[in-house]
């Protein structure tokens, strides 16, 4: 068996599976097999091939997908590769197996596992999505720029970040994922781009939690004295609102 492992980007997830499809057509798909790096379950039997990130390769899935199969095939690949599913990346690829036989058609084919593998991946992906852009909170700093944290389990934040690009097109922002080190920052004249931070830019970044200025304290007093305290129900509160979701939320904190 041969398994391709790549960084933990939807860019890099391309090339890995440009590879290891140009590797299938020499041994068979059955003896070729995807996984995100650090997600490996090493094994003595199989022969290991990192890849690397290469502009040309990724351009050329992307478009191979988007022309020969349809935009919703891509979606379902995208939302799949932003998911922490440790099956995400080889489903994904499976998928595009029989998508490139098939056509567009693959997309309706509800009965066949890899679809409804992926579907079912790219649902969570877009429910983690819509959470967030209800939880998230943000800090601000000096009256000059305002900080968000969040914990997601996929890599959502970019999708967050469109939603609030938005609503807050004049304003300085960012909004950080704790947990994969990395934030997108939006400037006032509408730019926006990601960055990735080291663990001192991270320790300083998590200063910004404790600024608290006047409508933090408002936002607590408004959030306990809105509440019905004979309608308490902490189980119907966990399913709408996820204990794992509240590190970060204001009104929790």
């Amino acid at each position: 068996m041969y398994i391709f492992t790549c960084e933990n980007t939807f860019e890099d997830m391309m090339c890995c599976i440009y590879h290891a499809w140009e590797k299938a057509l020499k041994v068979g798909h059955g003896c070729v097999r995807l996984e995100k790096r650090g997600e490996e379950q090493i094994s003595l039997f199989d022969e290991y091939i990192y890849v690397e990130y290469n502009e040309e390769e990724y351009k050329k899935v992307v478009r191979s997908i988007r022309h020969k199969i349809s935009e919703e095939a891509y979606a379902c690949v995208y939302y799949a590769c932003l998911s922490s599913e440790q099956d995400a990346l080889d489903t994904a690829y499976r998928f595009l197996i029989k998508g490139f036989k098939i056509g567009s058609d693959i997309t309706f084919m509800r009965n066949d596992p890899d679809v409804m593998r992926i579907k079912d991946i790219r649902r969570k992906v877009l429910h983690e999505t819509r959470y967030f852009m209800e939880f998230a909170r943000f800090n601000s700093i000096g009256n000059k720029v305002y900080v968000c944290h969040l914990e997601p389990e996929s890599d959502v934040i970019y999708e967050v970040s469109l939603h609030f690009a938005d609503r807050m097109p004049s304003e300085n922002w960012l909004i950080i994922d704790d947990n994969r080190k990395k934030s997108v920052v939006h400037t006032t004249d509408g730019q926006m781009y990601i960055r990735y931070f080291t663990d001192y830019d991270m320790s300083v970044l998590a200063k910004t939690e404790d600024v608290n200025d006047e409508y933090t304290d408002m936002w607590k007093i408004f959030f306990e004295t809105i509440a019905i305290k004979h309608r308490y129900n902490p189980e119907c509160q966990r399913n709408l609102m996820p204990v794992w979701m509240r590190k970060h939320v204001t009104e929790f904190q």
